[in-house]
């Protein structure tokens, strides 16, 4: 499955779909992608509560796609959202379908999702990925997470990241980091975020010899996890550690920039993101704050 392949199926659904009218995202969309993903948030999750949630909004979707109340962009990527989750093929199949149609509608939206989608839609399939964002965790690996069997011949580097998704090689670094104990774990011994700052710290050190996650997307994630908890005094002190610790990752300066605005403090926040937009000049998120905040 080449990128060229991709590209020129994009191409001819842009040119099918250039009549296209309706402007306004389906509202009710939006909110049952947004509940599928706060689900999944929740610190204690009741996974047969969620399963049988996740099956009425996939009911749902069809019940709209027969309607004809699927139109925008959005509303495809949402639906995708929400297809994803389904666990058969036939859920997986309208993931992928639903995420293509959003990229050749608007293909500024998120690709990585669409990656995820074949990945997944082929492991259900007892396929080989061809990406590489599936890990899984079971017997078969010991009770450790690993990468989901992946046929390397199908996709390039350079395509990988085209859909945001990691090298081959840091792939392997990912997975050996979904085996390090979460930051989290750290956070419910110390109780305190001053003294869980210092362990991080010590655990940076340690490179690959450390035993918490101590990586930039674990850091940047246990912010967001704060700031569901409504803990975000606690969440501004990780975010700007992470722009200490990893000071040219472009995304913790946009995560840190992101929640001083919301706790009001307007001019670090457009000192990050211009710090971000510099590291990152294709950061659309970053383009989009400093433009609404002139």
């Amino acid at each position: 499955m080449k990128r060229t392949i991709h590209l020129l199926t994009f191409l001819s659904l842009l040119i099918s779909t250039k009549t296209f009218s309706q402007t306004n995202d389906n509202p009710e969309l939006q909110k049952m992608a947004d509940d599928d993903q706060n689900a999944r948030k929740a610190a204690n999750i009741n996974w047969i509560i969620v399963s049988k949630e996740d099956s009425l909004r996939r009911e749902r979707i069809f019940a709209l796609l027969k309607e004809d109340k699927v139109k925008t962009a959005k509303d495809y990527f949402n639906s995708g959202i929400v297809f994803q989750h389904g666990g058969d093929t036939i859920s997986s199949g309208m993931a992928v379908k639903s995420f293509e149609k959003a990229l050749t509608m608007d293909p500024s939206l998120n690709r990585w999702w669409y990656a995820a989608a074949v990945d997944r839609d082929l492991m259900y399939r007892k396929k080989p990925q061809i990406y590489g964002t599936q890990f899984i965790k079971d017997k078969t690996t010991n009770g450790k997470w690993a990468r989901y069997k992946i046929d390397a011949s199908k996709i390039t580097d350079e395509q990988r990241k085209y859909y945001s998704v990691e090298t081959l090689k840091e792939q392997e670094q990912k997975e050996r980091e979904m085996n390090l104990s979460p930051l989290n774990d750290l956070y419910v011994s110390e109780k305190s975020i001053d003294q869980l700052i210092t362990l991080i710290k010590a655990e940076h050190t340690k490179g690959t010899q450390s035993t918490y996650n101590v990586s930039e997307n674990e850091i940047n994630s246990f912010g967001y996890k704060l700031i569901y908890e409504n803990k975000i005094n606690d969440a501004l002190k990780i975010f700007k550690l992470n722009t200490q610790l990893y000071p040219n990752a472009w995304n913790t300066y946009d995560s840190y920039g992101e929640t001083l605005l919301k706790v009001g403090q307007k001019k670090q926040a457009l000192e990050n993101y211009n710090k971000s937009l510099k590291l990152n000049p294709e950061n659309k998120n970053a383009k989009k704050v400093l433009s609404e905040q002139k």
